[in-house]
């Protein structure tokens, strides 16, 4: 099968229709990716914790580097252990109040662009980008960034232009070659872009290691919170008691710092279209949040667990709409499927 360029996404939808299990894609003759539809296909894949594709995630390393989203083995288990704490229970509750102070700001800016003009049409996806990038700056890094209201904030850009750079690699074969890409004019825009993006992270880090090593300010900076997601990476330490290097410690942030709010803006904005296109379903979340609210001005954490209607919701959405539609995998060994058909090691 042969993709024409600006063509893809409705080549992959009307593969998917032909073909509901899987299909081939080759990439210049050489190289064939197995593209998996069927929910059943998919877990006999991802059950069994084969090897990440590093034909494809080698594409993202100079810009995230190897953290938990390009690493593979034993390495990647002992980052996934390291960083578990960052996420536990208690502290996700905390993350409430902050959210709620972004999409805030994003709402009154959306307020006032149409007060401004009633018939304005608003380009959702940029604002959202800047309100999650916003809420996971207050929440992992306890960093005020002001991006949302910031003219000159130009992360969300660059990772959107990294994005793109990455996806025109992948699917142009010459540029796989580490050699061409460096000396084309992408891999140029590529590593300017890289970066711009790791100033950002590194600032961020200076910022707390300063706040870390001043006693005065680390007694003010702990009484107003918790330990953070930064907190734990700059406090982790392996099984010989070192800490990580900058290298490991910078991959995690930048995947964090992506990932976190890269994805989530994705998913918020299908949701929204979701919602759009499903009036009917839109006023029932509408309603049941005004039930759970009430005369409430801001959610807290536990009136999530009533919203049960806009989970639903929320969630049929993320299936038909998946933030990360796809994760690259090679098979080790060799796999049959339960109608019988079956896949050789190495695909």
């Amino acid at each position: 099968m042969q993709m024409k360029s600006g063509d893809e996404l409705k080549n992959l939808v009307k593969w998917t229709e032909e073909f509901p299990h899987c299909f081939p894609l080759w990439y210049g003759g050489f190289l064939a990716a197995l593209t998996i539809n069927h929910p059943e296909y998919a877990k006999a894949v991802y059950s069994r914790g084969d090897p990440k594709c590093l034909v494809l995630y080698n594409f993202i390393v100079p810009w995230i580097g190897r953290g938990l989203l390009t690493l593979n083995g034993p390495k990647w288990q002992q980052h996934r252990k390291l960083l578990t704490p960052g996420f536990h229970y208690e502290i996700l509750k905390s993350y409430v109040t902050p959210m709620v102070e972004s999409v805030k700001v994003m709402l009154e800016k959306w307020e006032k662009l149409v007060l401004e003009d009633p018939e304005v049409s608003v380009e959702m996806y940029e604002h959202v980008s800047l309100m999650t990038l916003d809420s996971i700056m207050k929440c992992a890094f306890s960093c005020q960034s002001n991006c949302q209201m910031d003219r000159e904030n130009s992360y969300v850009k660059t990772i959107s232009d990294l994005t793109f750079l990455v996806y025109q690699r992948a699917k142009t074969p010459p540029y796989h070659s580490n050699l061409i890409y460096w000396f084309s004019s992408q891999g140029h825009q590529f590593r300017k872009a890289c970066r711009l993006a790791h100033l950002h992270t590194d600032q961020v880090i200076r910022e707390r290691i300063k706040v870390l090593k001043d006693e005065q300010k680390l007694e003010k900076f702990l009484k107003k919170r918790r330990l953070d997601f930064l907190d734990i990476l700059l406090f982790a330490k392996d099984e010989k008691g070192n800490p990580l290097p900058h290298e490991d410690l910078r991959a995690e942030v930048d995947t964090f710092m992506f990932a976190g709010h890269d994805t989530t803006a994705s998913g918020i904005s299908w949701l929204f279209y979701c919602m759009a296109q499903n009036p009917e379903h839109q006023q029932k979340c509408r309603e049941e949040i005004k039930e759970v609210l009430g005369d409430q001005e801001t959610i807290q954490w536990e009136d999530l667990g009533k919203m049960t209607y806009t989970t639903m919701c929320i969630k049929e959405s993320l299936r038909l709409y998946p933030p990360v539609p796809l994760i690259a995998r090679v098979l080790n060994s060799p796999l049959v499927f339960d109608d019988g058909r079956a896949l050789p090691k190495g695909v």
